[in-house]
């Protein structure tokens, strides 16, 4: 190759190598652009936590995982992404996630979206047949299996720590945006009428606990739900859940009244998931616009 045209190779891979370099710090500011962007965002988050109701056994219909205008859920990865059911399936503690269906939070994160300036961010931690005791602060290590329904490559496993989960995940959300309310559905697990008297102490507790860790006062309404009517211990859970008003500052109820069942007479269908969520988020606002 003569003088001239090793010149005119290297003035080229020089202006290629310039390209290249530009395309990449470009493609990398962008990216950063948007991790800024998205760091900056004001959600309004909520924790969404509680046993198999709260993970949802409604069926699913097409178009369902479309997502939720205005509503984003966190994902495994700890990150925003757009909100769609099944709402629980980033749970770090559900079961098999074939079982995960609609749930109260895709109700409650559609009309809580319509009506909020912010975007909302939904952390849905839910796990079915959990008892309080299950996700009290400390509680006894459980282990995955077969028995219980879950993703068979889980299968002896130790299960996270529930309360430590919602904590850790609710902080990752809380990164995001202020954190506006705690809604809590379990109840099936402690309705014992020889046992239920001692539920809403435990829970008591169990809200202390859980605001002490995320940072949070009173000013965070913690919102409960009836369990199904028709279930067989209703006539015992319902009586006292209403009552945790005198038990748990900043703590409210939902009536689960109307709202039907699948054919097992435990788990909310469909119909019955949606008027739930819409009741949560009804009772919201209520909370929110009296303060």
């Amino acid at each position: 190759m003569t003088r001239r045209g090793l010149l005119v190779a290297m003035f080229a891979a020089i202006l290629t190598f310039s390209s290249c370099a530009h395309s990449c710090t470009q493609k990398g500011e962008e990216g950063n652009k948007e991790n800024v962007e998205q760091q900056e965002q004001k959600y309004d988050v909520y924790l969404l936590i509680g046993q198999s109701n709260m993970a949802g056994r409604g069926a699913m219909l097409e178009g369902d995982e479309a997502p939720i205008e205005g509503a984003w859920l966190l994902n495994a990865q700890d990150k925003p992404e757009p909100a769609a059911a099944p709402m629980n399936r980033h749970s770090t503690i559900r079961k098999g996630i074939k079982m995960q269906g609609i749930n109260p939070a895709w109700s409650f994160a559609k009309e809580v979206a319509a009506k909020s300036e912010n975007p909302v961010l939904i952390v849905c931690n839910a796990r079915g047949a959990t008892t309080l005791g299950m996700w009290l602060k400390g509680a006894a290590e459980r282990t995955y299996s077969q028995k219980e329904g879950d993703d068979e490559w889980l299968w002896g496993q130790p299960i996270p720590n529930h309360f430590n989960e919602a904590v850790r995940r609710c902080k990752e959300a809380m990164k995001y945006g202020e954190l506006k309310g705690i809604i809590w559905h379990q109840g099936c697990g402690n309705s014992q009428p020889g046992t239920v008297g001692s539920y809403l102490p435990a829970l008591k507790n169990f809200v202390r606990d859980l605001r002490a860790e995320l940072g949070v006062g009173t000013e965070v309404p913690f919102i409960a739900g009836e369990i199904y009517h028709g279930y067989v211990n209703a006539q015992y859970f319902n009586p006292v859940i209403r009552q945790i008003g005198d038990y748990v500052e900043g703590g409210y109820w939902v009536s689960a009244e109307g709202c039907t069942a699948n054919s097992d007479n435990v788990h909310f269908d469909r119909a019955g998931q949606i008027l739930l969520g819409e009741r949560y988020a009804v009772k919201l606002f209520e909370v929110l616009e009296a303060k």
